[in-house]
């Protein structure tokens, strides 16, 4: 057990960082840009609305969000943005937006099994599911299989007890000092940590980054802003009137506010 104040050193063989920490690191980025290339192929295209209604059903529901999200930056004046909010408000709740019409409003929705537009877009979620974990659970057993134990560096900077657990994954040591890195942690920082390095090789739009692919499962209404098709099982009422409730309690605001005066204020 290490003494109060003293520093904690390991005679570590060089060759860790050339068979352990350099390998480790190269198969992370190597997987990271073949899942973004097998993604591209596994996903195919969306298939453009059969008819007005369904096209006009998919536009506007990202109208609200697009209202929403660009009104500081829009230009608009007050009464222009009103007259938007209250006519988006107003239909969204009346259902007029519905492709099968405000009647359709409290139907239930379709059995997705029986849509063969709905089983397509399942197959395409296993599809980007399967590329995102079949490499990484086999990445893990060789991990454990070859590199499981080794403790590989020693972080600069001082950390707090509760990263323990985190960064000596596969140690079974009570004693060590908290920043030493274990070869199966290395792993889980270079998984969550490599996103800037996919974004410098792939671009931002990109299919390797693990948060940018989690983004993408918990935000469905990316696709559909930009007209694209819903999700399996997914009620469009019910998202008209959730982005109706969110216009709401929207309240007007642009950057060009009192801008005469931030002006004068600056000279």
């Amino acid at each position: 057990m290490a003494l109060q104040g003293t520093e904690q050193v390991i005679q570590r063989d060089p060759a860790l960082f050339l068979w352990i920490l350099l390998p480790i690191t190269i198969v992370m980025i190597l997987t990271g840009v073949l899942r973004h290339y097998a993604t591209i192929l596994l996903q195919s295209p969306p298939k453009p609305p059969s008819t007005p209604p369904e096209a006009r059903e998919r536009q506007f529901l990202g109208r609200g969000a697009v209202l929403r999200s660009n009104l500081p930056s829009s230009g608009l004046s007050t009464a222009s943005f009103q007259v938007r909010k209250d006519y988006l408000i107003d239909n969204y709740k009346k259902g007029s937006f519905l492709k099968n019409g405000p009647e359709s409003r409290g139907q239930a929705a379709p059995n997705p099994m029986s849509d063969p537009a709905a089983m397509e877009g399942m197959m395409g979620m296993m599809k980007g599911n399967m590329a995102m974990m079949i490499p990484q659970t086999l990445i893990m057993s060789w991990i454990n299989a070859f590199f499981a134990g080794f403790v590989i560096l020693k972080l600069p900077f001082p950390l707090t007890i509760r990263f323990k657990q985190m960064l000596q994954a596969g140690v079974m040591t009570r004693d060590l000092d908290v920043r030493w890195v274990s070869s199966l942690s290395w792993y889980f920082l270079c998984l969550f940590g490599l996103q800037s390095v996919f974004i410098f090789i792939l671009g931002n739009d990109n299919a390797a980054s693990q948060v940018t692919q989690q983004m993408a499962m918990a935000n469905p209404m990316g696709a559909q802003g930009m007209g694209g098709p819903m999700q399996p099982g997914q009620d469009p009422d019910k998202m008209f009137q959730a982005e109706a409730e969110n216009l709401e309690v929207m309240e007007y605001w642009n950057v060009l506010d009192g801008v005469e005066e931030r002006l004068l204020r600056s000279g």
